[in-house]
């Protein structure tokens, strides 16, 4: 009576390359259209829906493999989604060179998901940006626009290296 789930990421080093050669915003537009996106993405199947300076968006359609032991989705999934969104973000409002990462991560949880909420959007903003971080939003909505989940991330700006890590 197992279920199982396959899937496939591309070699992250290949979007790291190309982000030193994007600005953020062009960068995970870039991943929307064409580019591979990150392996988390892959693995929970998540993806970028729409992409502007200060503003990202994602999206999930929530499946069993997203379940926690007492039949919801996990609460990883929803802090997954939402530190994605406020990484990216900051990260669309990074110009060519540099990079981010979230130094912290409140997430609140509103409302449980099941498959029966279908598909929900994380929706990022930033709210300030200085020189060395900067703070973003993520909101978590269902498909009738309930709030599901709601967090905040401080964001350190660093610049893009060999090993650097995108958002």
């Amino acid at each position: 009576m197992g279920r199982s789930r396959t899937y496939e990421w591309s070699d992250p080093t290949l979007s790291v390359s190309a982000a030193r050669n994007l600005t953020g915003l062009e960068f995970l537009r870039e991943i929307a259209s064409e580019m591979p996106s990150a392996p988390v993405s892959a693995a929970l199947g998540f993806a970028i829906e729409d992409a502007d300076y200060g503003r990202v968006v994602f999206s999930l359609v929530p499946g069993e493999e997203h379940y926690n032991a007492t039949g919801s989705v996990h609460g990883g999934v929803y802090a997954t989604l939402l530190d994605s969104a406020a990484g990216c973000a900051v990260l669309s409002t990074l110009q060519q060179g540099l990079a981010c990462t979230s130094l912290d991560l409140s997430v609140k949880f509103v409302r449980p998901i099941t498959v029966d909420t279908g598909k929900v959007r994380a929706v990022g903003t930033v709210l300030s940006s200085g020189r060395r971080t900067a703070l973003a939003q993520a909101e978590l909505y269902d498909q009738a626009d309930r709030l599901l989940a709601h967090a905040t991330s401080n964001c350190l700006l660093l610049p893009l290296t060999t090993s650097s890590q995108v958002a």
